[in-house]
C-alpha cells in the first residue's frame, strides 16, 4: 500500500558553470529539509549557490501555489529536498590563441539544474525498534547449540625435525 507523494519542481536551464561545480553544492542540500537547505545555499562559498539557494526559493513557491490550486493541505515545514541535479547543457566551444600563431580550442559548459521537493512522512519510517522480544532470542541460542553437537579436535602437530649436522659426526684427521 504505497501512498504517493506529491513532487514539486524547479529548473534554471543554461546557467553558465560547469555541472561538476554545480553538484558540489548540490550534494550539500540533497535529502535535507528546506530551512536547513535554505540555509545551507545562503553561506556556501560557490559561484553557484546564490543561484540555487533562488531556485529552492522558487520550488517551495510552486509548491504552495500548486497546493493551493488542487486544495491540498500542504506543511511548508514539512518539505524536503528529494532531488536535486545538475544536468549537461550544450557547450559553448571557444578558441585561446596560443604561441607561435596557433590556437587551443577548449568548451564552456552550460548547466540545467533541476530541484524537486517534497513533502515527509509523518516519521513513520523514521522511528525504529531498538528492542527485540525475550522469548524470540532463547529458540534462537537453543538452535545454535544444537546446530554443532560434535565438537572439533584440535590439529595434531608434525613431529620435529632433527638437525642434518646433529647425526653426522666429524672425521678425524
Amino acid at each position: 500500500m504505497a501512498v504517493e507523494t506529491k513532487e514539486y519542481r524547479a529548473e534554471a536551464k543554461f546557467q553558465r558553470v560547469s555541472p561538476q561545480k554545480a553538484r558540489l553544492v548540490l550534494e550539500l542540500i540533497r535529502g535535507r529539509g528546506v530551512q536547513e537547505a535554505l540555509e545551507t545555499a545562503a553561506f556556501t562559498k560557490k559561484r553557484i549557490a546564490p543561484v540555487i539557494h533562488k531556485l529552492l526559493i522558487s520550488a517551495v513557491d510552486n509548491a504552495k501555489y500548486v497546493a493551493g490550486e488542487q486544495g491540498v493541505d500542504l506543511d511548508v515545514d514539512n518539505l524536503y529536498v528529494k532531488q536535486a541535479l545538475a544536468n549537461d547543457g550544450p557547450r559553448m566551444k571557444r578558441i585561446r590563441p596560443a604561441p607561435m600563431g596557433r590556437a587551443y580550442r577548449y568548451q564552456r559548459r552550460l548547466t540545467h539544474i533541476v530541484l524537486s521537493v517534497a513533502e515527509r512522512d509523518g516519521g513513520k519510517h523514521l522511528v525504529t525498534k531498538a528492542e527485540e522480544p525475550v522469548e524470540a532470542a532463547k529458540p534462537a541460542a537453543k538452535k545454535a547449540a544444537a546446530k554443532n553437537p560434535v565438537a572439533k579436535k584440535p590439529a595434531k602437530k608434525p613431529a620435529a625435525r632433527k638437525p642434518v649436522g646433529a647425526t653426522k659426526k666429524k672425521a678425524s684427521k
